[in-house]
């Protein structure tokens, strides 16, 4: 995986990739405040948005924090927050009862558990991949997102997969940090599996040539938001190297594949943009494999990890000056 450094703001980052779920909870309710539905002087206890939005109270209380931030809500005496000002007087309204617009948060009602609370932890360990080794306490992620340890588990289980966690021999929940080594190690079995499944490979034609006609109408100095970038870079895996007929093979490139693919999305978020060119190459890619130049492409494809490897390994480097969030939540201690 690859993107050039460089300094991007926080702003565009969050432009960038997907909303979060406190994202999306801090969106419904700024649309709520623009409407005046929340209106001022209107306590909005955790709790009660909690319930009223299907979300984690910890997720609640990022989005009023957010919304803090800008000024939209301030602090209620370390009991919640208040619209506006604090100088005018509390109005403690059920917020079951009041009328709200929740129509585009509507998908995240009536999602297990483990999805309301999963895109807030992976984003939270993505940030903090590259400043050390952390262990996870389950007994306090739990209480941080008010879910049952079985919840936990379930989420952590699906991060070990994405290689975002691993577990100890003494069984504990591990984020590893990400180091040069690990990051060259990955890419060179991916040069080694992902070359070698181009050999035996069943190509969707009509799939292969709609991919180049999109990445052909690219051009170096576009810029592209991190969602389009892995869009077309997961749409290159999946009609290349994922056609292969071995599917053991299929299954151990995926493997090592998501955990490249949280080390690109943990350097994202720290500024880092994403790069046109690299996809450009996998363009090229695509072209011998249409011109039944398997050889070719598959010495192409070697050529671009080991690009990307290299300049993965150089913007690891450029994050080092970056100083740790200072907002780890408690279940995420030191180890």
């Amino acid at each position: 995986m690859d993107a050039h450094p460089g300094d991007a703001g926080e702003s565009q980052i969050a432009a960038c990739r997907p909303a979060t779920m406190f994202e999306a909870a801090a969106a419904a309710l700024r649309r709520n405040l623009e409407r005046g539905l929340l209106y001022p002087g209107l306590v909005l206890q955790e709790s009660g948005l909690s319930e009223r939005l299907g979300m984690s109270r910890a997720t609640v209380k990022r989005a009023l924090e957010m919304l803090e931030a800008e000024g939209a809500v301030s602090r209620y005496f370390g009991r919640g927050f208040m619209v506006g000002g604090t100088g005018g007087t509390p109005k403690r309204d059920d917020l079951r009862l009041i009328e709200l617009d929740l129509n585009e948060i509507d998908d995240s009602v009536g999602k297990a558990n483990w999805e309301l609370i999963y895109e807030d932890v992976e984003q939270t360990l993505s940030r903090r991949l590259i400043f050390g080794r952390y262990r996870i306490n389950e007994v306090l992620m739990g209480e941080e997102f008010s879910v049952s340890r079985t919840v936990v588990r379930d989420v952590l289980g699906r991060l070990q997969e994405r290689g975002l966690v691993q577990k100890s021999p003494s069984s504990r929940w591990i984020v590893e940090p990400l180091t040069s080594q690990r990051i060259k190690d990955r890419f060179e079995l991916r040069s080694i599996l992902e070359t070698a499944a181009l050999q035996l490979a069943m190509f969707d034609w009509a799939a292969l040539r709609g991919l180049a006609d999109q990445i052909g109408r690219l051009s170096p100095s576009q810029a592209l938001s991190a969602r389009d970038w892995f869009a077309l870079e997961t749409r290159f895996f999946e009609t290349t190297v994922l056609c292969t007929t071995n599917i053991d093979l299929a299954r151990h490139i995926s493997s090592n594949r998501r955990a490249l693919e949280a080390c690109q999305s943990a350097l994202f978020s720290m500024g880092l943009p994403p790069d046109t060119q690299s996809i450009i190459e996998l363009g090229e890619v695509i072209e011998l494999i249409l011109s039944d130049d398997i050889a070719a492409a598959m010495a192409t494809l070697a050529a671009h990890l080991s690009k990307a490897r290299d300049r993965t390994i150089a913007q690891l480097k450029i994050t080092a000056v970056i100083e740790p969030p200072t907002d780890t939540p408690a279940y995420l201690q030191p180890a």
